[in-house]
């Protein structure tokens, strides 16, 4: 058993090698394994799970607004993908094709879909005729390749990853204008509210911004590690793309108009976010609300008292499914109570139920928190009351704790060498900026790789210079290294 044990725990802290912690808790939890493809990796049930209770809670949000879910190929034929050309400006050196169908050579390349703009607007030129056909609210889950050749890091950054995609289509630009922010805000209370991770809401700069956009909006989180990372983003694409593919709608005036569009994701990246800010020196740490099992109950039996001690955990199972709680019931045989509390604790279970022999007796079990490794005596009649508390508890307490990690990770800065200091420090720099391209490409090599990670939503004047070039600044922008 010690050997066994010493196998599935954790052999670094997060403190002194956070890449290799990292590494460690996604393997060691039992959430991916490598595949065959460089670059690829297997979503084992641990982790997948994760990605469907996402799912399900976003799934549910765009639904009672109205949209629908539909799919579309994974295959864009190469003169789809080139028709709007910044658009394959952008993707093109992330682009995996299609060249053969068995032994023959196919007329025209296929894409392997990146992004689905391309593909689907192709019909959505044929299927909007008249403003009664608007808005068109659609939306898919379905994975994307882009073939990056940085180094891989499992959910973060992989050649192909699992997404949700939304492209909309609307009458007037103020109509879109309200979808690109209804939905970047259904991404902050999905990301705050139920994964526990505080998020900067913002606009993206002009060199920032996804390819074929009118602008990008973005939600941006701090990782522990000091790297800043965008956990979702919605874009107004204006008419470019309306104009290139055709889509045009005759108005209640009677008059031929092009449509306005969105389009916004988020991704299993977000399923990396969680591990590295909640994690721990002892494996993984779940928010209870995305926790694919939020309560395991693990009894603690010798042979003589093992049919009463297993027959309460039973009864405790009833009482915490009854209340529709994510519980399992871990009564294996082949391994030692410890063994099982480290194994538990390693995939982050937000909560353990501990019943032994004294706790029959007593007519009370033990509570212990993932998150704290706090203990607790909970009365049997008491135990679903407590659970619920004890869950909410700890979601509370994971969300306040990264709000302050977030708000030490901020330094407001005014000059470009207090600027280098915070980027060093592994901090994101607020700074006043003046917005221009060249100004944001000399911050980039002056700071080792520090980008515009938003112009946030919530602004003070920008009474001053910019940070880096002296010019006048136009709005106070945040800076930082990113995944």
């Amino acid at each position: 058993m010690e050997q066994k044990e010493e196998r599935i725990g954790m052999t670094v802290k997060k403190s002194e090698d956070f890449n290799e912690w990292y590494n460690q808790v996604v393997l060691k939890a039992d959430m991916i394994d490598y595949s065959s493809v460089s670059g690829c990796i297997i979503f084992k049930p641990n982790s997948y799970a994760i990605w469907e209770k996402i799912q399900k809670i976003f799934d549910g949000k765009i639904k009672s607004s109205g949209h629908k879910n539909c799919y579309f190929p994974m295959f864009i034929p190469e003169s789809l993908l080139r028709k709007e050309a910044e658009h394959v400006e952008g993707f093109s050196p992330e682009v995996a094709w299609v060249t053969k169908a068995g032994d023959t050579e196919l007329s025209e390349k296929l894409a392997i879909r990146p992004t689905s703009e391309t593909v689907m607007y192709e019909s959505y030129s044929k299927w909007i005729r008249s403003w009664r056909d608007l808005p068109l609210l659609l939306n898919q889950w379905n994975s994307v390749v882009r073939w990056e050749f940085k180094h891989a890091k499992p959910f973060l950054r992989t050649r192909e990853f699992l997404w949700q995609e939304g492209h909309t289509a609307h009458a007037t630009k103020e109509e879109a204008e309200r979808e690109v922010m209804q939905q970047l805000f259904e991404y902050v209370d999905l990301i705050e509210n139920y994964m526990a991770i505080p998020v900067i809401a913002g606009k993206k700069t002009e060199k920032e911004k996804f390819a074929g956009a009118e602008y990008t909006t973005t939600v941006e989180a701090f990782m522990p590690d000091g790297k800043a990372l965008q956990m979702g983003t919605s874009h107004l694409l204006g008419q470019n793309f309306a104009k290139v593919f055709g889509i045009k709608f005759l108005d209640k005036d009677e008059k031929e108009k092009h449509v306005w569009q969105t389009s916004w994701g988020l991704s299993t990246r977000t399923i990396g976010a969680v591990v590295m800010m909640h994690g721990d020196d002892r494996g993984l740490v779940m928010p209870p609300r995305i926790a694919s099992v939020q309560i395991i109950v693990v009894p603690i039996v010798f042979k003589e008292n093992k049919d009463k001690v297993i027959a309460r955990a039973k009864e405790v199972m009833k009482i915490l499914k009854a209340k529709n709680y994510a519980a399992e019931l871990d009564d294996r045989d082949s391994y030692t109570p410890g063994w099982k509390f480290n194994e538990w604790e390693l995939k982050g279970v937000p909560l353990r139920i501990e019943i032994g022999p004294r706790d029959v007796e007593a007519e009370q079990v033990v509570f212990v928190r993932r998150d704290t490794n706090e203990k607790l005596t909970i009365k049997a009649k008491e135990i679903d009351k407590k659970a619920e508390e004890i869950l909410n508890n700890i979601q509370d307490s994971l969300l306040k704790k990264a709000r302050e990690q977030l708000k030490k990770g901020v330094e407001e800065v005014h000059n470009f060498n207090d600027f280098l200091k915070a980027i060093k420090g592994k901090k994101l720099a607020k700074a006043m900026f003046c917005g221009q391209t060249e100004c944001e490409d000399a911050i980039k090599d002056k700071s080792e790789g520090a980008t515009c990670r938003c112009i946030p939503f919530e602004q003070k004047p920008a009474k001053g210079k910019c940070v880096q070039c002296g010019k006048e600044a136009k709005f106070w922008a945040m800076f930082g290294k990113g995944y």
